[in-house]
């Protein structure tokens, strides 16, 4: 029988950090995987950057529906990592701590699960376990989107409607909702030049009456009943609104000035109108403006009988 401890403790010896290839880690699972009665599944792809990235899918039992579990093997990197008794990839346990790069988030839920299979013959489920453990998490859900496209078994999953449980640290609350994320970026163009000469063009000239707009609007959805969930604790849309105009020497004109806006809102909301008004600001201002993400909230009714 494998002990949740002993896996995760094996786990977090992978260093498995998003920019590198989680290969390594992935082909120990998938070794693994058939010891625990299950069919197992592999989606190959190359990150942005080249490097080799392997999703590990897994099914045990027959038929379709039962429960999908998901998680990811990567893991964020542990250059601040601060105990000098021990490295990030080496466990140890202390004071009945696991302390470990990865172990909360999320190889310690990973190994949990595993071991949790080990309590189910194949024979014995009238519906399958289905696990997924995918690659680059942390970097923008770049394994998801590969297994979402190219798995056969994901594919029977949804087909199936298999119930999903992902493992993120929560501290055992059960989380039914999960907020959105989209993003957008504003970009003023001007013209590089000494400022004494009068020949440049500021770019953040044009930039700061967006911003003000945009403050009007951050204000406005911590008021606004119609952006407010009081499921969620703070209530509100969390917001980070960010500025750059590259400057390298104060007596030269910002040739360029980009603001960076990354929201989060709630279920039951449409984030669509806040990018169009974002959108016709930046464009009545002389801005460019570029979508960079939408991800919709998430919301499961917790009176449901799952």
């Amino acid at each position: 029988m494998i002990q949740p401890v002993d896996l995760v403790s094996e786990l977090i010896r992978f260093e498995s950090t998003s920019s590198l290839s989680n290969a390594e880690i992935s082909g120990y699972l998938v070794d693994l995987f058939p010891r625990l009665d299950f069919e197992v599944e592999q989606v190959e792809y190359e990150s942005p950057p080249g490097v080799r990235k392997v999703n590990v899918i897994a099914k045990k039992g027959k038929g379709t529906g039962g429960v999908a579990y998901f998680g990811h093997s990567d893991v964020v990197p542990a250059d601040n990592w601060k105990f000098a008794e021990h490295g990030p990839y080496q466990p140890t346990i202390r004071d009945g701590m696991l302390y470990g790069r990865g172990s909360c988030d999320m190889k310690g839920s990973v190994a949990a699960f595993m071991a949790a299979a080990q309590s189910f013959t194949s024979a014995s489920l009238k519906q399958p376990i289905y696990i997924a453990i995918t690659a680059d998490e942390e970097v923008g859900f770049l394994g998801a989107e590969q297994v979402q496209k190219r798995s056969v078994l994901f594919r029977e999953m949804v087909a199936g409607q298999s119930r999903g449980i992902i493992g993120e640290p929560t501290e055992l609350n059960v989380v039914y909702a999960h907020k959105g994320a989209y993003g957008f970026r504003a970009i003023a163009r001007g013209r590089a030049a000494h400022s004494s000469t009068n020949r440049g063009i500021n770019a953040n000239l044009a930039m700061i009456p967006f911003l003000v707009e945009m403050k009007r609007i951050h204000d406005e959805t911590l008021v606004d009943p119609q952006w407010l969930n009081q499921e969620f604790n703070p209530p509100g849309i969390s917001w980070n609104i960010g500025i750059n105009d590259f400057t390298r020497a104060v007596n030269i004109t910002p040739p360029q000035s980009i603001c960076t806006v990354y929201f989060r809102p709630m279920p039951g909301m449409d984030p669509e109108i806040l990018l169009d008004r974002a959108r016709s600001l930046a464009e009545s201002h002389g801005l460019e403006f570029i979508v960079m993400g939408r991800g919709p909230a998430v919301y499961v009714d917790p009176h449901s009988d799952f």
